[in-house]
């Protein structure tokens, strides 16, 4: 034993005074439950062994015979040494209860306990265990603060208790093995603790054991960062795993996740919130050698809030049996795919963003299941999204793109559903289907890929309202598969707008396909497609050819301004073509001498070389019939087909107007919208008379909150100028300062027109417009003021094509029209939407759930009443929008508390009561 000295370096403080001692072990004999031993610095080689109450503290190097609170100063290091392998140097025993301050213990052997913790409660701060591990077993409790454990072989902490154990600001460093193994049923939280240089994994977690990580580092394990195996659960909160020689995060299996998605995720400071599952929430996973995430077998995992980057394997790999759920989860540098869902995986992501694979941003084989929302992929090597074997993906408003190859590739027997998802900027297809494969989409968006969409002879596909903008080829490529094309456009493709290849019997509807490089519809032989309503405008080439042995049925096509004959039909095409009608154009048809068509009610205007009669001198020639709103019509005032433009739209003014009326609210709007139709009316049968036009700004301002209607209004709006003849088609688009404002110099420009193009013949729809006129002004590499001006430009350029409507708050769009002479020109009407009182706010939950089949009790209405009354008006309320999350909380709270009920009435499953109303929020703090 070295003391610095001192005769009796040991002193027991009791209630009977201090006395000294020259060893630990005999002070130790002598202390009474409740006294205090102090230590002075130095090295003790003894072994000791607690079965009562006790306090070892290092005492202050001073002199002055004062314990150190907080772990041992500089020269106050107190070490607790094994005198030989094969005991530990401290022991505490079941029923003791320990308190160690500033106290280290050394082992004998590294990969022997150092320290062993049998049972009893241990409160242990400052020193730590070195050159042997830290035991904890039987039914031990450990509360560690400020201390270091180092130098450990096999595992720097083995904890297999009963007892709670938390460590708190430790670190565990420099283990020839795995830092921290958690088995049996051990509950353990680490708070802001470290974990560095492991040989093995950082942590691993077994058996039924539950591990709670919050604001740990786990740096340069061996292996992985944290390991789950057998029924364990994990719970990593703001927690940093970093360069692993493996996965950051592997999971062999885990306990079950909770059924509802947030469950996992509490900030309760109880141990017991690792509920299941393995749990990572604000987490940085950096660097590791292999995968960020790896889960297989029984395993199941959700990430929420977390970033995974530069990753030399994949970002999420999930294998078969695993299941995964991501939320606000970015996945950024991958060495590999950053997503794989193989075998029986099943994979769930909202507001995911991947950037910068080196391989897929979504691989999925097997039979995996993956449903994306909300998400973006952009940046990968090969195909966004790649589907095989028996697959199925679920992606709605899924941002991809930026890639050599596909946007999303399906193949085998793969199925994938796309809603509202945009593929931009694909080498190949933006959407591919090759052998079996099939798909289904709704509001699929398509910019600037080789190919838009391309199908094979797979599975069913079907496409409903989906547009096709800027494809280097063709718009959409149809083969022999089942497919049915309904709705939606085709704009500028480079060669032609729909083929048609050999076998295809596709069916296309109120389709409509503008200023094609090539040919609006290319038939090849052998192909018998039935193509309904469809519009074309502008091809470069003719609107339809169909090749040698080419057919199928062609009735109610418009073609409008062709470059070639309107119609071609090589040799042995036998097409039936029924009320077509060719505007403009240098010659209707140009057909082989073996070419069969069957012609009827087809019809030329303007056409030099007519084959086929004007409407005025056909008989029993019936107009064609009219696409679908929003496929490019337009009528006059009276409902009759203007001299330039397509068919009346099927909806009439007053419809319109009527739907406008039906809105909840919003009377002063109502009132200016039904001004400005009377006005454009009066413009109208001015100009019918002959006389001169008074000026009609049409462009408009929407002023008001969030949640008030404005997008709702604006669709509105866009139709209603269609039905009164003054737009050619009414559709909306969509936009804000990052759909018009570029990144680098000579990029706004060209995106603000493009966006411009996309709303020709309809209203340009601008939300947030101020964000376009910053309150402090521009500069930088902010080009903002381009993007206004190149609006301002195009404005004039097409002021009978576009409506532009800017929206956003009163106050800042007042600033935001000041900002340019040019937008105050052309912005002379304001219309101000105004925020719901209490009684609309009840109105659209009663609708809402009318919708849905509900009925509110009265005591609900009541409630709904006072919960309206009582809500904060802040920047979180959203009228309208708080109205709609109020109805969806309503409907879940119903759900939770009619599960309860073993058979439930369909009244009881229909009724939402006073139960169901939320409770308010808490205001922040």
């Amino acid at each position: 034993m070295t003391s610095l000295g001192l005769d009796a370096p040991v002193r027991l403080v009791s209630e009977h005074g201090h006395r000294p001692y020259r060893t630990l072990a005999a002070a130790l004999r002598d202390a009474a439950d409740g006294d205090e031993i102090r230590i002075a610095p130095g090295r003790y080689e003894e072994t000791l062994r607690v079965a009562g109450h006790v306090t070892l503290a290092a005492a202050d190097p001073d002199g002055d015979d004062t314990p150190v609170a907080d772990g041992p100063r500089p020269g106050a290091a107190v070490t607790l040494v094994a005198p030989a392998p094969g005991r530990p140097a401290l022991e505490v025993l079941p029923g003791a209860r320990l308190t160690l301050r500033g106290v280290t213990v050394r082992g004998a052997a590294a990969d022997q306990p150092a320290a062993l913790l049998a049972g009893g409660a241990t409160d242990w701060t400052g020193g730590g265990v070195r050159h042997g591990r830290l035991e904890v077993r039987g039914d031990a409790a450990l509360r560690m603060a400020g201390a270091v454990l180092a130098g450990a072989a096999l595992a720097g902490v083995l904890l297999r208790t009963t007892g709670a154990v938390r460590l708190t600001g430790c670190l565990l460093a420099d283990v020839d093995g795995t830092g921290l193994v958690v088995g049996g049923a051990t509950r353990v939280k680490l708070v802001g603790t470290e974990i560095r240089a492991a040989a093995g994994s950082g942590v691993r977690v077994r058996e039924d054991a539950r591990a709670v990580l919050r604001g740990c580092l786990v740096d340069r394990p061996g292996r992985s960062g944290l390991l789950s195996e057998d029924r364990a659960a994990a719970l990593l909160t703001d927690c940093r795993i970093r360069d692993t020689g493996g996965e950051a995060v592997r999971a062999l299996g885990s306990s079950p996740l909770p059924k509802a998605p947030d469950a996992a995720a509490t900030d309760t400071d109880d141990v017991d919130d690792a509920t299941g599952g393995v749990v990572l929430r604000g987490c940085e996973l950096t660097g590791p050698a292999a995968d960020a995430i790896g889960v297989t077998g029984p395993a199941q995992l959700q990430v929420t809030a977390s970033v995974l980057r530069d990753c030399a394997g994949s970002g999420v790999a999930a294998g078969d049996g695993a299941r995964v759920r991501l939320a606000a989860v970015t996945v950024v540098r991958t060495g590999a795919t950053a997503l794989v869902a193989q075998g029986s995986a099943r994979l769930t992501a909202r507001e995911l963003t991947v950037r910068d694979s080196a391989a897929n941003g979504l691989l999925a084989t097997g039979t995996a299941a993956v449903d994306l929302t909300d998400g973006e992929l952009t940046g990968c090597r090969y195909s966004a999204v790649h589907l095989g074997e028996r697959t199925t993906a679920s992606l709605t408003r899924v941002r991809a793109g930026s890639t050599p190859e596909h946007g999303v590739h399906a193949v085998d027997e793969a199925t994938v559903t796309l809603i509202d998802a945009r593929l931009t900027d694909c080498g190949m297809s933006g959407l591919d289907l090759t052998g079996a494969a099939r798909a289904e989409a709704s509001g699929l968006a398509v910019f600037r890929c080789l190919s838009g969409v391309t199908a094979g002879a797979g599975g069913p596909l079907r496409l409903t309202d989906c547009e096709v903008t800027d494809a280097e080829r063709a718009g959409i490529t149809l083969g022999p598969g089942d497919a049915e094309v309904s709705g939606g456009r085709i704009l500028r493709p480079g060669t032609a707008g729909l083929v048609f290849t050999t076998g295809a019997t596709a069916r296309v509807t109120d389709t409509e396909i503008r200023e094609a490089t090539g040919s609006g519809l290319v038939v090849a032989g052998e192909a018998a497609p039935r193509v309904t309503g469809v519009r074309i405008v502008g091809p470069g080439k003719n609107g339809l050819i169909l090749d040698a042995g080419g057919a199928g049925v062609f009735e109610d096509l418009d073609i409008v301004r062709p470059g070639f004959p309107a119609v071609h039909l090589a040799d042995r095409a036998a097409p039936a073509l029924r009320r077509i009608r060719v505007r403009d154009a240098a010659e209707d048809l140009s057909a082989g001498p073996e070419a069969r068509p069957e012609v009827v009610d087809c019809v030329s205007i303007r056409v030099k070389s007519a084959r086929w009669p004007a409407p005025e001198t056909a008989e029993n020639t019936p107009k064609p019939k009219p696409a679908t709103p929003g496929a490019g019509q337009s009528s006059a005032a009276d409902g009759t087909s203007a001299p330039e433009a397509s068919p009346a739209s099927e909806e009439t003014l007053e419809e319109l107007l009527g739907e406008l009326d039906r809105l909840v609210g919003l009377a002063r709007v109502k009132q200016d919208v039904a001004s400005l139709v009377k006005l454009m009316r009066t413009v109208q049968r001015r100009e019918s008379a002959g006389l001169a036009a008074p000026p009609l700004s049409r462009h408009l301002v929407f002023a008001g909150n969030p949640g008030t209607g404005k997008t709702t209004v604006a669709r509105l709006y866009g139709r209603i100028l269609a039905a009164v003849g003054l737009l050619e088609r009414g559709h909306l688009v969509e936009a804000d300062r990052s759909s018009l404002v570029g990144e680098y110099v000579g990029h706004t420009g060209p995106k603000t027109q493009r966006v411009f193009q996309e709303a020709m013949g309809g209203v340009l729809f601008i939300d947030e417009a101020y964000s376009l006129a910053p309150a402090q002004g521009g500069g930088g590499n902010d080009f903002a003021q381009e993007a206004i001006a190149t609006l301002v430009k195009l404005m004039e350029d097409h002021r009978d094509s576009v409506v532009v409507i800017v929206a956003g708050y009163p106050n800042e769009m007042e600033r935001f029209i000041d900002s340019n002479p040019g937008l105050s020109s052309r912005f002379n009407r304001t219309l101000m939407f105004e925020d719901y009182d209490t009684e609309e706010l009840l109105r659209i939950v009663e609708r809402h759930a009318a919708s849905h089949q509900y009925d509110l009790t009265d005591a609900a209405r009541a409630s709904l009443t006072g919960y309206f009354e009582l809500l904060p008006r802040d920047g979180r309320f959203g009228n309208g929008r708080s109205a709609r999350q109020v109805f969806q909380v309503m409907t879940e709270r119903q759900a939770y508390r009619v599960s309860e009920i073993e058979t439930p009435s369909e009244s009881e499953l229909m009724t939402l009561s006073e139960l169901d109303v939320p409770e308010l929020p808490e205001p922040p703090r």
